[in-house]
């Protein structure tokens, strides 16, 4: 039998009572505080209230003057127009016995992905680190780079407005092409499809068959790895100190090569454009 819950004593049915008179009353003078504000901002007295109305009636005023403007009524009607698109050509979709196998492909794909997402989280995290870092490195060189995409774009719009006209032009024809093409392959799609299951199926068995070698190849690539481990930390090592003893002598050659350079620009840029006055003479010796 179940037990019969203690009634609550005095002091707990007095405790209660006191917290619901507490948050009544702090509910009360909020509702007044509420009150109050509005009836200050309201007052035509002190003449905010006015002042409140007067720039909502101006704000209403423009905000159905610009609406009722011919820009925003074609704007109006171009969204509803691309809306009413979107939903005619969408609704079908929805309702289409397709949508249900490839909901169920979107979802298997989703949940087979969730565990590499996982796993590949701190690598993409660092990833995007050194990508930004790379970005932030490299932003004196973004200017120029957009500069060279836009003038790309700007050469190539025109070639495609140009097939794109021709396309149009040539809607009859492709129309033609695209039913040859149709009519050509239809009788081959189900040989494809036999074909397809039969490839399948040989397929499946050769990774059957191939899985439990290559496993055994992976182990022993694996333990020739881990012997070899102290082999490839030493050569390691070895071609690092390699390039740190060559770093001085790579530096001091870009050095020699670069007021070599410099020298001989300097001498051209003389020689073509030489100076204004006579009795300067440009002379660079390399060093």
């Amino acid at each position: 039998m179940a037990t019969i819950p203690s009634l609550p004593s005095r002091d707990d049915v007095l405790r209660m009572a006191r917290n619901t008179t507490d948050i009544t009353g702090q509910l009360l003078d909020t509702a007044g505080n509420i009150t109050r504000i509005a009836i200050n901002t309201f007052d035509p007295r002190d003449g905010s209230g006015a002042e409140v109305l007067r720039v909502l009636r101006e704000t209403t005023a423009e905000l159905a003057e610009a609406s009722a403007s011919p820009q925003a009524q074609e704007a109006f009607y171009r969204i509803v127009g691309t809306l009413t698109r979107l939903g005619t050509s969408g609704a079908p979709l929805a309702v289409h016995p397709v949508s249900e196998p490839a909901q169920a492909l979107l979802t298997a794909i989703g949940d087979s992905l969730l565990p590499v997402l996982d796993a590949i989280e701190p690598a993409v995290e660092e990833f995007a680190d050194a990508l930004g870092d790379l970005v932030e490195a490299t932003s004196p060189v973004l200017p120029a780079a957009a500069g060279v995409a836009a003038g790309a774009l700007l050469a190539l719009t025109p070639v495609l407005r140009a097939a794109a006209d021709v396309l149009r032009d040539s809607s009859p024809e492709l129309r033609r092409a695209a039913d040859a093409l149709t009519a050509a392959l239809a009788p081959l799609m189900p040989l494809q499809v036999a074909l397809a299951e039969r490839a399948a199926a040989a397929g499946a068995g050769v990774v059957r068959a191939t899985l439990p070698p290559l496993a055994d190849l992976a182990e022993a690539a694996a333990a020739t790895t881990k012997a070899a481990r102290p082999v490839l930390v030493a050569s390691e090592e070895l071609l690092i100190s390699g390039l740190e003893q060559l770093q001085p002598l790579l530096l001091t050659t870009a050095s020699r090569a670069g007021r070599v350079a410099r020298a001989a620009a300097t001498r051209v840029s003389a020689a073509v454009s030489p100076a204004a006055e006579r009795g300067v003479v440009v002379a660079v010796t390399p060093v």
